[in-house]
């Protein structure tokens, strides 16, 4: 494989989206070890699995949008390997199987490695796992894409916050417990703003293809409107949880986050160009990792 093909692969698996899809299983593994239950297998399991979903994720999204027309040359953000002809169908499809069988693989060492010969538990956790694969493929791949009639919010909601957060928790901890729910909302608030700042960079191109977004649905103002909503919510959510559950100092050292997340609403308001707009993207998904990092080192301090 030569350099330039590598190189076209390395920007079909969009890297810079793995921060975002780490932030909620890091959340999880925080929350756990703060209530005195961790494993570094489990985590390392747990990481490797959802590079594998996201990357997963990404490839369908390249060649489902190129197949329905998102990725067309009007597109303004950065083209996709499917639409520019660097990667064929054939070889997307093939990507997507292998990184589908991965994600299955790392998966099921990580439920044999969590739950052993609990094999209820084993199945409800695959049963998660096969609908995050299907989630991830049928985004915009597929005859009938939810990504095109605007319900990729919800499922990012669904599968960043409170699958991946409870999930994750529950993996360690082997228990549910409710005071998850408000970190859970916050990270999955903050993956729908990433979605969210892709949407409406995207606004445009996506309306001529039929690619019914929030941000289509509503327009370009009220968009930016929820987009203050979802961060607001998020940064709410987090202050929330400290105030019902911890104390001390540190447990607010993620708020040093929030000058960052406040800066991509602005942000999102004022650039108005889809290359203006473009990096706030991998801004937002960094933020969200920093936020997550902080909020469970003033935990577990």
């Amino acid at each position: 494989m030569t350099n330039s093909k590598i190189k076209h692969w390395l920007q079909a698996f969009r890297l810079r989206t793995l921060p975002l899809a780490l932030s909620s299983i890091f959340m999880g593994n925080f929350l756990a070890k703060w209530q005195g239950e961790f494993d570094w297998g489990i985590l390392g399991l747990a990481v490797s699995t959802t590079i594998f979903l996201q990357i997963l994720s990404n490839l369908a999204n390249d060649y489902g949008d190129s197949i329905h027309g998102a990725d067309s040359a009007e597109r303004e953000g950065p083209s996709r390997a499917v639409q520019t002809g660097a990667i064929s169908k054939g070889q997307m499809k093939t990507a997507i199987i292998v990184f589908a069988g991965l994600s299955l693989i790392s998966g099921i060492s990580l439920l044999a490695l969590a739950f052993a010969d609990q094999w209820m538990l084993i199945t409800v956790f695959l049963v998660l796992g096969l609908l995050a694969i299907y989630a991830a493929i049928t985004y915009t791949a597929g005859s009938n894409p939810y990504g095109y009639r605007g319900l990729g919010d919800i499922s990012v909601l669904i599968f960043f916050g409170f699958v991946g957060v409870f999930g994750s928790y529950f993996l360690q901890a082997k228990t549910l417990d409710w005071n998850v729910l408000l970190p859970a909302l916050s990270c999955g608030l903050l993956a729908t703003g990433v979605l969210n700042v892709n949407n409406i960079r995207d606004i445009e191109s996506d309306e001529k293809a039929g690619k019914i977004s929030i941000p289509v649905r509503i327009g370009r103002d009220k968009a930016v409107v929820y987009h203050f909503v979802l961060l607001g919510l998020a940064m709410l959510s987090g202050v929330a949880f400290i105030m019902l559950n911890a104390s001390g100092w540190t447990s607010y050292l993620f708020v040093l986050a929030f000058p960052l997340i406040i800066k991509n609403g602005v942000a999102v308001k004022t650039k108005t160009s889809a290359a203006a707009l473009d990096p706030y993207l991998k801004q937002l998904a960094l933020s969200t990792l920093l936020y997550v990092l902080l909020f469970g080192v003033g935990l577990v301090l």
